[in-house]
């Protein structure tokens, strides 16, 4: 009998046994073989809002620091050494709660003040070989495009200076570098498209810049769910999602190489175009097949996926 795509997942998914940040990482030990060859490991979300997905990336965060060696990490969407942030790692001086304060909605959730503290505590316990926040070089100037061109343009050069300041602060460290950011912008891919908006965004994001730079030193990995809140109540998805048969495998969170070897039906499966589910600040749940990720397939996009089938709201910082 030929195996189907659920039953060829759970034979080769790696399940995560606990998301306490702080429990022991035995469970990631597979991550080890996958990841042991990135130069920069991107953990890209589905969704931000959701605590499970925060936790799963905190404690792969945590593997790729104390077991691989990792010591920069990019937080998509903001500047820590604007914040401070990045100086209360290395010193201890300031509050981060308070420092958060000054950084995006997104990034202000009890969740990243977890990783912060952690951060912190490693750089306590090893502080000749600390871990930080990749910073933002100086940028090369650039000359402007024209106003008729701004719109068509905006969306590639916004991808392309997130991949570009990744580039040139490993030159400029020699760090390896854990990319915490959305799928819509880790996801490697030669075109992306996003809807909503409409009509739906269409352009290369910095996932691919990164991987055309890195070759296979750069590893995407996805970060889905099936169904949940955020705290809006999130539908399982259409069939025709990636995350339907992820789902279907009836494992409650796990991680998957989507490089292993499987069935014609399974390499099918990953090389078809597809969907995937992509939640931003805006969503409206009785249009839920509306958000989401297209134009390639997920083997495309992904080298591994971490799942988890049912989501809750991340912890806001309350002041």
């Amino acid at each position: 009998m030929t195996e189907t795509v659920p039953q060829w997942i759970r034979r080769n998914a790696h399940p995560l046994t606990t998301l306490d940040p702080q429990a022991p990482l035995t469970d990631l030990a597979p991550l080890r073989e996958t990841t042991r060859d990135a130069t920069v490991v991107a953990l890209g979300a589905s969704a931000r809002q959701t605590y499970e997905l925060s936790a799963i990336a905190h404690r792969m965060l945590r593997f790729l620091v104390e077991e691989l060696g990792f010591r920069s990490i990019a937080l998509e969407g903001d500047d820590a050494g604007r914040l401070k942030l990045d100086e209360y790692v290395r010193t201890g001086q300031g509050d981060p709660r308070a420092l958060l304060a000054g950084a995006r909605s997104f990034w202000q959730t009890e969740e990243i003040l977890e990783v912060i503290r952690w951060m912190r505590a490693h750089n306590e316990r090893h502080p000749a070989d600390p871990v930080r926040f990749a910073g933002v070089p100086d940028r090369p100037q650039q000359v402007a495009p024209r106003l008729d061109a701004l719109q068509g343009m905006v969306g590639d050069v916004i991808e392309r200076r997130l991949a570009e300041d990744t580039i040139r602060w490993h030159e400029h460290t020699g760090d390896k570098i854990v990319y915490w950011g959305g799928m819509a912008h880790t996801a490697n891919g030669a075109t992306r498209t996003l809807s909503p908006p409409s009509p739906p965004l269409t352009h290369r994001n910095a996932g691919s810049h990164l991987r055309e730079h890195f070759g296979p030193g750069y590893l995407s990995l996805g970060l889905t769910f099936h169904h949940g809140s955020l705290p809006s109540r999130v539908p399982a998805p259409p069939a025709d999602f990636a995350e339907a048969p992820l789902g279907a495998a009836g494992l409650d969170a796990f991680f998957l190489d989507l490089r292993a070897e499987g069935p014609d039906v399974v390499q099918a499966w990953l090389d078809a175009p597809t969907r995937t589910r992509l939640i931003g600040p805006v969503y409206d749940p009785d249009n839920d097949a509306a958000h989401h990720l297209s134009g390639d397939s997920l083997s495309a996009w992904f080298d591994v996926i971490a799942h988890c089938r049912q989501v809750t709201p991340v912890h806001l910082i309350t002041r």
